[in-house]
């Protein structure tokens, strides 16, 4: 596939040629044609970016006649340019307004809580412990962060990598606080609320109700060590995920890089905090006598490892090997 870069003021003043390692196509996108070419205009502010596409060849071709080489044919961004992204993704969360945060927040805790759904029926009848089943549970269960992702909304997990901005001073760390304050009381919103609706249809009164206590139970038994370090982990995973969607420059490619991550943590029996504000909620809802202690509990081990794996283990580790300097 053959890219290339133009920049175009939309005062239709001349075009100028920009390379493909600075293009940074965000936002809205639309179709335009070009001397028989398809081509994608992408906005970015008052401008934006025309990439014409040739499909029959294998390089990048400058204006000038220059090439370069590209014999994969891949078209995704590179390590280096994916930090730059994350970090300018930060930026911009942590100005958005409280309205539009909390609101993209309490989609979030219902995104995820539809992926918590999903899994508890999947695994009702199979072996909640052990088995290929758990991989399909965990297969279904990335349904919750595709439709973060995807569908734009705001995830305390994922909005662990926003550490990366922070420490690059390009937002204070009161902002960086706000928006996790924020996202993370709109997630709680959420995921309750969803769990509070399944509870009113009647879907938990039959098998997949016993699954729904058997895992609120389950979560509810781990030890605050335990809660901590699989906290952690699930959050180096989710936020690897999170971290490879920026590769992808299409939905079908975002959808895939979730895939994978997501399934090794369910699978694993790692730790989500905005997870199990929906399945401890979806437990009480199908019976279980969890007690609001054991909650409190283990969403606190549970959240500070996120936090631990999220911006300590990948965002600063990321943030160390293409950032500094």
């Amino acid at each position: 596939m053959v890219t290339q870069d133009y920049r175009f003021n939309p005062k239709l003043r001349p075009i100028r040629w920009v390379g493909a390692e600075h293009a940074r196509p965000v936002g809205r996108v639309g179709r335009v044609h070009d001397a028989g070419h398809h081509a994608f205009g992408v906005m970015l502010g008052t401008h934006s970016t025309l990439i014409r596409i040739n499909p029959v060849c294998h390089e990048i071709r400058h204006p000038c006649g220059m090439t370069q080489d590209n014999p994969t044919g891949l078209d995704a961004y590179k390590p280096a340019e994916i930090a730059h992204l994350v970090e300018t993704a930060g930026v911009a969360k942590a100005k958005l307004g409280l309205a539009q945060t909390l609101c993209l927040a309490v989609l979030a805790g219902a995104f995820i809580g539809f992926g918590g759904a999903a899994y508890t029926m999947v695994m009702t009848g199979a072996d909640p412990g052990f088995g290929p089943a758990r991989l399909l549970g965990g297969v279904v269960f990335s349904l919750g962060l595709i439709l973060v992702v995807v569908g734009g909304a705001e995830l305390f997990t994922g909005n662990a990598l926003m550490v990366m901005a922070a420490v690059d001073r390009k937002i204070t760390r009161a902002a960086l606080f706000r928006n996790w304050g924020i996202v993370f009381v709109g997630n709680l919103i959420g995921a309750v609320g969803l769990a509070v609706a399944f509870g009113m249809t009647g879907i938990l009164d039959g098998p997949m109700g016993a699954t729904a206590r058997a895992i609120a139970d389950g979560k509810a038994t781990l030890t605050p060590i335990e809660a901590l370090v699989r906290g952690a982990l699930c959050n180096a995973l989710v936020c690897l995920a999170v971290w490879l969607t920026f590769a992808a420059r299409t939905a079908a490619g975002k959808i895939l890089a979730i895939l994978f991550p997501i399934s090794g943590f369910v699978m694993l029996g790692l730790e989500h905090s905005i997870a199990n504000m929906y399945l401890f909620p979806q437990g009480i809802a199908a019976g279980s006598d969890v007690t609001a202690c054991a909650i409190v509990g283990n969403l606190f081990w549970v959240t500070l490892g996120n936090i631990i794996g999220g911006a300590g283990g990948v965002a600063l580790s990321y943030r160390f090997a293409y950032l500094r300097g």
